[in-house]
């Protein structure tokens, strides 16, 4: 294997890595994601743009009113092409990919119980 076929699997294995990272995503990726994936590789988007969109994307879905009816789960990197190319017409502030990584991890760690239990331990 030459430099640019390394460099070429990397690029796939880090987005579908990312993908498969998410909420709501199948554990394993099919063959149209590695297929979907290139397809961003050969566009020559960037990583980075990828990240936020998929993580954009989730938690869009992941905010929605809780009165919606639920949505689907996710069954291919494609469910993600609308926001990808939404960014690459309106990219995202500088910093704003960490402020949605933050984000995602604030809804993905459990909370504490907020409610104090007022009543004794029966002993």
């Amino acid at each position: 294997m030459n430099a640019e076929q390394s460099i070429r699997q990397g690029y796939v294995a880090a987005l579908i890595d990312l993908y498969l990272r998410l909420p709501e995503t199948p554990l394993h990726p099919a063959a149209a994601d590695y297929l979907t994936a290139r397809d961003f590789q050969h566009r020559n988007v960037s990583l980075d743009l990828l990240e936020a969109a998929l993580l954009l994307g989730s938690l869009r879905r992941l905010l929605r009113p809780a009165d919606l009816l639920p949505l689907p789960p996710i069954r291919s990197l494609a469910y993600f092409r609308p926001v990808i190319e939404e960014l690459l017409v309106q990219p995202l502030p500088p910093h704003y990919l960490d402020y949605l990584r933050l984000k995602l991890l604030q809804i993905s760690t459990p909370r504490p119980n907020a409610q104090k239990n007022t009543f004794p331990d029966a002993r």
